[in-house]
């Protein structure tokens, strides 16, 4: 299918890699890694046919189809959504011109005795057969399948691409990638900017793919699943296995342990034959025993240990003050972009220590609720921070707004304070900014390396609380194990927005999911989250509705007023239900804790003042709270 032979690349006389050497045949499906900026998107480039090698060749088999999922997106404008994906039937779109005008023709014509007559009857009917053959009859619903899969809506797809995200517009050009039936996917981080429900759909679709696929990810449960071949780019040469990530890191630990143990076995055949060399060399009579030491030295073969690129970036996020109890309070909070109602009438208490995951599929309203609770955007009801409340904010297209020109030594001093200005070089070398690279500009990083820079940066201002959304976009998976690991041990508030879900386990203990303008929390992890949904789903097959997607609350038949007033009504009551539950699940939280200061540390936690009195109020309050929870529920089944 495809060979690739000692290929290179080189910038400026540094060599990215080079003699790469691998082959790639059907059902392959290859996990490309690395760390970032170890060349995974130049060799993608490479093998796409979008440049060229310094050295090697790249052979490809006669009529081979690649299609390529680069980061970079570019769109013509003024198509809709579904114009655009249509462009993946180039073929087919061709003949249905000609069919027009093959059809228009015969239409004008009355000559129907005629060999001109007759010639377009035998266009007409052979265009058709080809038509036919290729697929032109079913395009159309495979098109709308591929995208309803992807997360849009059938109300998507007459807008113009242009009023979709990059995030979206990534989806638009996967969608015909999928389409086009190629014998060789390239796939650049497809599932950046992916919900989890979306992420999925994309696996389950490529599990069916016939072909051979090649993807770059930082997802380590998307790799797992998909791939049963991984080829890793480290220092300048590859590593490539027949396994799994997993699995191939644990080949690679293996092997180099074998080598390293093979290593120092021959490190002693050595030590101890140049002892004897240097013993029989005096002796006239060991000369030619020696001489014969030496050769054998001399020929033998030394065993390397494959190098490792063990630099990885530390970061720890340090708490400035303590805030107050209550960090945020959210009452009757709606948002809407014009006709498009995002948020309505949310009812949110985010308390000190919480550890909260945003989830559930774009457009739903999560990055809006973290820019609301941080400032960037202003909303209808009240969003209320606490006392000494500092917030610290990733965007998820935070690494877009660094300045290109500037180099990455001139992007932490432009934000640094009087205060941080002599500690940039240090947080830059911790982020693996280091010597000249400082001096490199901002336009010549990959995405990860500006994603590391975009982190270094938030640490140069103070904060007790972080917003996170989408961090681990670009992020190599050493990167993300670092990130992962300082978020495990922030002891301030963390709002994490993510599709990530090895990412996310273990790291936050409450779930909000994003639905139809409001919000839903579920009192666990994310694992337990996902349990929840698919039991949801077996509800909705049980009222009737087994082709509702995961997660969906199966909804009445559509009626009159009185249907949709029931409707809303059901939709008020889930909503303050959500609430209540959050705020029963933090006040359970706190007694829990309090009941083992008591049971541990009863002397101590006796003689503190108002202790006992906060721990009765507390339980009036939980108390109170489940009487409250108990009226709605009972409320809420006499509406279904």
């Amino acid at each position: 299918m495809l060979n690739v032979h000692k290929l290179g690349v080189s910038y400026a006389g540094e060599a990215l890699f080079e003699d790469l050497a691998f082959r790639l045949g059907p059902g392959d499906r290859v996990g490309l890694i690395g760390k970032n900026g170890a060349g995974k998107s130049t060799l993608l480039k490479l093998l796409a046919g979008e440049s060229e090698p310094t050295s090697g060749t790249i052979s490809r088999d006669k009529g081979l189809t690649v299609g390529y999922l680069k980061q970079d997106l570019e769109f013509e404008t003024g198509r809709t959504v579904l114009e655009e994906a249509y462009q993946a039937f180039g073929e087919i779109r061709a003949l249905e011109l000609e069919l027009e005008t093959v059809n228009r023709s015969l239409a004008e014509r009355s000559d129907y005795e005629s060999e001109a007559y007759h010639d377009l009857m035998v266009a007409l009917s052979d265009l058709t057969h080809r038509y036919e053959l290729i697929g032109g009859y079913q395009y159309q619903g495979e098109t709308e399948k591929i995208l309803l899969g992807l997360g849009f809506r059938r109300d998507d797809f007459d807008k113009p691409t242009t009023t979709f995200s990059g995030g979206w517009r990534m989806r638009i050009e996967l969608a015909k990638l999928l389409l086009q039936q190629n014998d060789l996917l390239l796939l650049d981080e497809p599932t950046n900017h992916l919900d989890i429900e979306s992420i999925i759909w994309l696996e389950d679709f490529l599990l069916q793919f016939p072909g051979a696929v090649m993807l770059v990810s930082h997802d380590k449960m998307f790799l797992n699943r998909l791939t049963n071949r991984t080829i890793e780019i480290s220092m300048g040469r590859i590593y490539d296995y027949r396994k799994p990530y997993s699995q191939f890191m644990e080949l690679r630990d293996e092997i180099r342990q074998q080598q390293l143990n093979a290593q120092k076995n021959q490190q002693r055949e050595i030590e101890q034959a140049e002892r004897l060399i240097e013993r029989f060399r005096a002796k006239s009579t060991k000369a030619s025993m020696a001489q014969s030491l030496i050769k054998k030295l001399d020929r033998m073969e030394r065993i390397e240990v494959d190098a490792e690129d063990q630099s990885v970036m530390t970061l720890r996020f340090p708490v400035s003050v303590q805030p107050g109890r209550v960090i945020a309070e959210l009452e009757g909070l709606s948002k809407s972009y014009g006709k498009h109602q995002v948020l309505e009438n949310l009812d949110l208490l985010i308390e000190r220590g919480s550890k909260i995951a945003f989830v559930g599929q774009n457009g739903q309203g999560k990055t809006t609720l973290a820019r609301i609770l941080v400032g960037d955007l202003t909303a209808q009801g009240r969003c209320q921070l606490g006392h000494n409340v500092q917030l610290g904010y990733f965007a998820q297209n935070q690494a877009e707004h660094l300045d290109g020109q500037k180099t990455v030594l001139d992007t932490m001093l432009d934000a640094a304070s009087e205060q941080t200005r002599p500690r940039v070089r240090d947080i830059l070398g911790a982020f693996l900014f280091r010597g000249e690279e400082v001096d490199k500009p901002v336009k010549v990083l990959s995405g990860g390396e500006r994603n590391r820079l975009a982190l270094a940066r938030m640490l140069l201002q103070p904060f007790n609380v972080l917003v996170m959304d989408e961090p681990t976009n670009h992020l190599d998976i050493p990167s993300k194990r670092v990130l992962k690991e300082a978020l495990r041990h922030f002891e301030g508030t963390l709002i994490l927005v993510s599709h990530d879900r090895d990412f996310l386990q273990g790291l936050t203990n409450v779930v909000y999911d994003f639905r139809d303008r409001g919000i839903k929390p579920y009192l666990g992890d994310i694992d337990f989250y996902l349990e929840q949904r698919k039991a949801e789903s077996f509800r909705a097959i049980e009222l009737g509705d087994p082709k509702a997607p995961a997660g969906t609350e199966p909804q009445a038949a559509s009626g009159g007023a009185g249907d949709f007033e029931m409707r809303k009504r059901r939709k008020s009551l889930k909503n303050r239900l959500g609430a209540l539950e959050g705020k029963i699940g933090v006040l359970e939280k706190e007694l829990s804790e309090m009941d083992y200061q008591l049971h541990m540390h009863y002397e101590k936690v006796a003689g503190q003042p108002d202790f006992f009195d906060s721990y009765q109020n507390r339980k009036a309050d939980l108390e109170q709270l489940m009487q409250q929870w108990e009226s709605l529920s009972a409320e809420l089944e006499s509406t279904e």
